[in-house]
């Protein structure tokens, strides 16, 4: 009888657990309309025989914001019904971004989103009094226009910037934008001057990539050059990229590769300028990493704002795969959604994976356990951008450049108080004083040295008496600051360190995942402590010192450098002893 009872409960638990393993009918919770999933399924499809991917989680959430100008609750609902996720699933991870506009049901949908940047190249081009001039002139006409001040757009050399829809507005005034949201002209097109694929093929491209793919060049002859260049990454990190090859290369397969365009950082906008005007050297360097490194898919990442370069990109990748010059991996172009952490390498991979954009915790390092817990070679743009020319040319060329001891070339971004701000392709090494002078046509007119960022936002402020200092990696960390993706953003006499030192800091604060309580009180508190007259030292030093220790990654980590510096070199303008 004991018998009996047993087994009828092993035979009712076995049955429970076969019940839970079914997916349910419908998910807990508010349920999704009719109505609701039939718009939604109208814009993403119908779900696939094995469902949707939830790594497409966030391309589906671009797809209903760019159609209803936002996401209302109910297609929030409705997209977890049809992704058979949680509502609080889909909700978390779309409040997280700032470009998705979570609404109400009852709520009117902006009819344009006019974006004004508000970070520091464009505010000493004059951005807070246009934000102010757009705010007054078509809020008050109840047009249906919605207008923000938002972080770096990436046309620091434009400033100030704008975008109108998704559409950049570069050198904007209010009449400018005025003229694009009256014509609803939102919608980006394709760059008419960038190197279509006919043409990059006529000039030699892709020859390299078939080779290696089909190893007439081999692999390590390949590696060999990266190291003997000395190439570093370029997107702030500077890890070796031959070394970083090898590591990943040397992990079991599968392996996949992520390919960083989300340039965040303020002062920074070199990829973008590189990729509008020649999009397939990338895209070969991207194919030989991947045959060298042995990636059987790959994933790029471009930021949200570079809406015209994502429909280029898009152009030039479809003419890649009608004309493939050797067998393809795998290719998805993934598109950020206003997040500057995604830069961060680890936070960019979980954006990928259609999750919230929050670092992860290491060891272990996505060489080993990365997008979708495989090994993972991750690059920025330009290091890939490098790599065509680097084989054509040899390591000994690269290497040959270089200024005061330093070897190789760099891209610098610059903007500011110049006469004439942009990427400047000069030797690594190269000083402030003389990238200003002989790539920059000097100061603008009016204006004197005072201080400068050598590597945006996060790299610290140094007074004009520190400009011979070479510029490259491990030449400024003496002083306190670094060089990062080489974004350098020049200071005048007109211009304070201190409210510079406050505008990236409220951008940190404003960027901040919030993950961790150093990065998000630490940099909300330094923020507001920067706005009195005379700064409380102690307390500054303080938070600088917890920040930088005890931050996951380093948003929270670099977020104290242009505190520090201001302390350090210029003490008079915060009443500081």
């Amino acid at each position: 009888m004991q018998t009996d009872s047993i087994s009828e409960t092993r035979i009712g638990l076995n049955t429970l657990r076969e019940q839970l393993r079914q997916p349910r009918s419908r998910l807990k919770g508010r349920q999704a309309s009719d109505d609701a999933r039939a718009e939604v399924r109208a814009l993403i499809g119908e779900p696939p025989t094995d469902g949707h991917r939830r790594d497409l989680l966030i391309e589906h959430l671009h797809v209903l914001n760019d159609h209803f100008h936002g996401l209302f609750e109910r297609h929030i609902v409705a997209l977890a019904a049809e992704m058979r996720l949680s509502v609080v699933e889909v909700f978390e991870v779309a409040s997280f971004y700032h470009h998705f506009e979570i609404l109400k049901d009852d709520e009117a949908a902006p009819r344009i989103t006019v974006r004004v940047c508000d970070s520091l190249s464009c505010s000493l081009a004059g951005s807070d009094s246009l934000l102010r001039q757009l705010q007054n002139d078509l809020l008050n006409k109840g047009s249906g226009v919605k207008v923000v001040s938002v972080p770096c757009l990436g046309r620091c050399e434009q400033a100030p910037a704008a975008q109108v829809g998704q559409q950049a507005v570069a050198q904007a005034t209010a009449e400018t934008v005025a003229e694009r949201v009256a014509q609803n002209q939102t919608t980006p097109n394709a760059l008419p001057n960038a190197i279509r694929m006919n043409a990059y093929l006529q000039a030699g491209g892709y020859q390299l990539a078939r080779q290696v793919a089909s190893g007439e060049r081999e692999a390590e002859s390949v590696i060999q050059v990266l190291e003997s260049s000395g190439l570093r990454g370029l997107g702030g990190a500077g890890f070796p990229a031959g070394r970083k090859w090898r590591i990943v290369r040397s992990q079991p397969a599968p392996r996949l590769m992520a390919v960083n365009i989300d340039e965040g950082e303020p002062g920074t906008f070199k990829d973008r300028t590189c990729l509008e005007a020649d999009p397939h050297r990338f895209l070969e360097g991207v194919l030989i990493a991947a045959s060298v490194v042995g990636c059987e898919a790959v994933y790029i990442y471009l930021r949200d704002e570079y809406h015209e370069a994502r429909v280029l990109l898009t152009q030039a990748l479809a003419e890649l795969h009608a004309n493939p010059p050797c067998t393809l991996p795998r290719i998805e172009l993934r598109r950020g959604a206003g997040a500057y952490i995604c830069g961060e390498e680890s936070a960019m991979i979980e954006s990928i994976e259609g999750k919230r954009g929050e670092p992860r915790l290491r060891p272990p390092y996505i060489a080993e356990v990365g997008l979708f817990g495989r090994p993972t070679l991750e690059h920025n743009f330009e290091t890939l951008y490098w790599i065509r020319e680097l084989l054509e040319q040899g390591a000994d060329s690269f290497a040959s450049h270089g200024r005061h001891g330093r070897q190789g070339l760099r891209r610098f971004s610059v903007s500011g108080r110049v006469k004439q701000p942009g990427v400047k392709l000069a030797p690594a090494g190269i000083t402030l004083r003389e990238l200003v002078d002989e790539y920059c046509g000097g100061m603008a007119e009016g204006h004197k040295l005072y201080a400068y960022l050598p590597g945006g936002a996060s790299g610290g402020i140094l007074p004009a008496r520190l400009a011979d200092v070479p510029l490259d990696f491990d030449t400024l960390q003496p002083h306190g600051c670094f060089i990062g993706s080489a974004a350098v953003m020049v200071l005048s006499e007109h211009d304070s360190a201190r409210d510079a030192a406050l505008n990236v800091m409220r951008f940190f604060a404003h960027e901040s995942c919030g993950q961790c309580t150093p990065c998000r009180v630490g940099t909300d508190k330094a923020a507001k402590l920067m706005t009195a007259e005379v700064w409380d030292r102690d307390t500054l030093e303080d938070l600088a010192q917890v920040m930088g220790d005890a931050s996951i990654c380093g948003l929270g980590q670099a977020a104290p450098n242009p505190i520090r510096c201001v302390l350090q070199y210029f003490p008079h303008e915060v009443g500081a002893a």
